[in-house]
């Protein structure tokens, strides 16, 4: 039985494609009101793992519970309690933005006010607008509406900030905090890891079909990168032998005044900063340099973010 506070159970989920093997033996849950992203290059699964969560496709072999139930028998008691965006999605040219939110309305027994949701995502002065005639941004938007026009439990994200800019990143970013905070549940998937680390509760690093590690960014952070860097520019000519006897300095790189100082434990830097007073070391740039979860990702895989 799947504990209540659980959204989404998946065990040993696989699933192929003739010989290709897209998702190999992959297990996680995702608890209730919080934003789990799984995350990894384009290839990894990402995609195939989330369409078998919703029941869009079928697995190959594997468990998953959705709310308590089987996606892929129970799925049309799943989808009234579900809300899903996905990846690439197109409307029709010469849908307006109200027509594209009624009609969703009409698919299920209990929506949500479509105007006021239009007005709380900033679309309400497009509700006579074409899709055709949305910008990235206004289009990600009006799909996140469609997604939750029947007040889903759970709201399913698939890439969807991936090629807006900046500005509109931030704004959907904030659009998904929201419904975390009114006790939803968001599953995610991206590629891009800063998205995943200032967005998400708990991640699921996936690559070349499995999984390589769960966990919280800074938690994953902790445990695979736990080393930290400070930068320093020093004209002192002994500065790189005096950081170098420092019990958790790890190396010493650095050609001329600037020096890149790496070392471990929570008392690192303040070791660093008293070895500059004790000795008197003038500096004229200080800095500190935390692993972030890209790190982690080139760490745990070998390899950068592919595109």
């Amino acid at each position: 039985m799947m504990p209540s506070q659980t959204a989404v159970h998946v065990h040993g989920l696989r699933k192929a494609y003739g010989r290709t093997v897209a998702v190999d033996d992959v297990s996680f849950d995702v608890q209730s009101a919080e934003i789990f992203g799984l995350i990894g290059p384009n290839g990894a699964g990402k995609t195939t793992t989330m369409e078998c969560v919703e029941g869009l496709r079928a697995a190959d072999g594997g468990t998953i519970s959705v709310l308590g139930l089987d996606p892929a028998r129970e799925g049309s008691l799943l989808q009234q309690r579900i809300g899903v965006q996905l990846q690439e999605a197109q409307l029709q040219k010469r849908i307006t933005v109200g027509e594209a939110v009624g009609f969703w309305a009409s698919l299920h027994r209990h929506p949500v006010d479509g105007h006021r949701l239009l007005e709380q995502l900033g679309l309400g002065d497009k509700r006579n607008a074409w899709f055709m005639t949305l910008s990235g941004g206004q289009k990600q938007r009006l799909f996140i509406a469609l997604a939750l026009i029947n007040d889903p439990e759970l709201v399913f994200l698939d890439e969807l900030t991936t090629g807006l800019d900046p500005q509109a990143r931030l704004a959907i970013w904030g659009l998904i905090r929201g419904i975390r905070e009114r006790g939803k549940t968001v599953f995610l998937t991206t590629h891009l890891m800063e998205e995943a680390e200032r967005l998400c509760d708990r991640v699921a690093i996936i690559d070349h079909g499995r999984l390589v590690d769960v966990g919280s960014p800074s938690a994953l952070v902790s445990r695979h990168c736990p080393e930290r860097t400070v930068v320093v520019t020093a004209a002192d000519p002994g500065a790189a032998d005096r950081f170098r006897t420092l019990p958790r300095v790890t190396a010493v790189v650095g050609d001329g005044p600037q020096l890149s100082i790496r070392g471990l434990g929570d008392d690192f830097v303040t070791d660093v900063v008293r070895c500059l007073a004790a000795h008197q070391i003038h500096v004229t740039d200080f800095r500190t340099v935390s692993p972030t979860l890209e790190d982690v990702f080139l760490k745990l895989t070998g390899h950068g973010i592919r595109n």
